[in-house]
């Protein structure tokens, strides 16, 4: 989903800043009018995020580390009577989505639209009553690159259709009936990371989120204020085994818990050992999941214990063993993502890592703040080299999670 920065984000290098959330709900009730015919009743917005740590965690039981972005996704809304569910996003074009109230199931609608009406259909499984809604959708998260662009309008979309139909709903719900819409009607079996870090996450802020007993912990992180900067690198490429590829990494982990006997990887990490001794047993093909599994748990520790003590720099290293990991041992990186990662760190990154699922999306990159147009600049020209997309780069300042807007 993007709105106004689409044009700028399509043509690669320095994207234009997103708007400040005030902005962007009031394009979101421009473009409601405009499309319905009338105002919208309510405006939620919400953020994408990136993931600074911890990465395929989340479904095991684990430990992650993300962070709001500046960037969000607006959701208008209103009532209707007429037993229809119309919806239209500002990226889409002009034609809307149209499906009778009483026909959303999982696959209908299809497509983008199929995240907001699994969002209306799970919170009607827990009491709220639509006679018909209308939605309008104005972005500016970056689609299809690991920035959690489905988990901002599913937590928008949340928040505006709760608070139409009344529910009070607070931000763990929010998150939850995203997560549950993702899987039942988008088809996508996700964590529970990317909702709630959407929904909860505090700004200049990081968000060590304990997945094993739903615990969260708001841990400072001014990269500025620390003679630094978080770059997003943006690399354009979406592979398209992305979705079957997580699915069997996910298949494989609870597989390798399931044969040793644990809940999860977690609950195994935490008999003691290491990855190399608990898996010894299993099949050639699942003890690199573990490994990866075992030691990013031990890396998100480390940079909460940094970042803690006020060491941004000193997380560095971390994400580029991070990175390691993930190409290694659990194979979700690609080639344009390595470059990236390469790039930044020879032309004096701090660190570097892919952040999402995986074959592609987006790389997080620490610098100090005097090196980021350097940096910047190599990994435009390693992108140009290799002969794949220009990659769009811009700061990730820790920003608030998903709220009303006001008016």
């Amino acid at each position: 989903m993007t709105g106004r920065a689409g044009a700028s984000h399509a043509a690669g290098g320095t994207p234009d800043p997103p708007r400040a959330p005030a902005e962007l709900a009031d394009a979101a009730r421009q473009f409601f009018r405009a499309r319905h015919g009338g105002p919208a009743a309510v405006v939620w917005t919400a953020p994408g995020r990136v993931n600074l740590i911890g990465e395929h965690t989340d479904y095991n039981g684990g430990l992650v580390l993300p962070l709001a972005l500046p960037h969000r996704t607006a959701v208008a809304a209103a009532p209707r009577d007429d037993g229809l569910v119309v919806l239209h996003s500002a990226a889409r074009g002009a034609a809307p989505v149209t499906v009778p109230l009483t026909a959303v199931r999982p696959g209908a609608p299809d497509g983008w639209a199929a995240y907001p009406a699994g969002v209306l259909a799970e919170l009607r499984t827990i009491g709220a009553e639509f006679l018909g809604v209308s939605l309008a959708v104005v972005s500016d998260v970056p689609a299809g690159a690991g920035l959690s662009s489905s988990a901002a309008l599913e937590v928008a979309a949340a928040g505006a259709l709760a608070d139409l139909a009344g529910i009070d709903a607070d931000a763990r719900t929010l998150a939850e009936i995203g997560r549950l819409a993702e899987h039942r009607y988008a088809g996508v079996p996700c964590g529970v990371m990317d909702q709630l870090a959407v929904a909860c996450c505090r700004a200049d802020h990081a968000l060590l989120l304990d997945t094993d007993d739903g615990s969260l912990d708001h841990i400072p992180l001014d990269p500025g204020a620390a003679g630094t900067a978080l770059l997003v690198v943006d690399t354009r490429v979406r592979h398209r085994l992305a979705d079957g590829a997580y699915a069997r990494r996910r298949a494989g982990c609870e597989e390798a818990a399931r044969l040793l006997g644990a809940p999860d990887l977690r609950r195994l990490q935490e008999r003691g050992g290491t990855a190399e001794s608990l898996s010894a047993d299993l099949p050639d093909a699942l003890r690199p999941l573990v490994r990866h599994v075992m030691t990013e748990n031990a890396r998100v520790r480390r940079t909460a214990r940094l970042l803690r003590s006020g060491s941004v720099s000193g997380i560095g290293p971390l994400l580029t063993a991070g990175h390691a990991s993930l190409r290694d041992d659990f194979a979700v990186s690609c080639p344009e993502v390595d470059v990236v990662v390469a790039a930044a760190v020879a032309a004096g990154a701090l660190g570097a890592r892919m952040t999402g699922g995986g074959f592609g999306g987006s790389v997080v990159v620490l610098v100090e703040t005097a090196a980021a147009p350097e940096v910047t600049e190599a990994v435009l020209a390693a992108a140009r080299r290799s002969g794949q997309p220009e990659p769009r780069v811009f700061p990730a300042t820790p920003a608030a999670g998903a709220a009303r807007a006001p008016g």
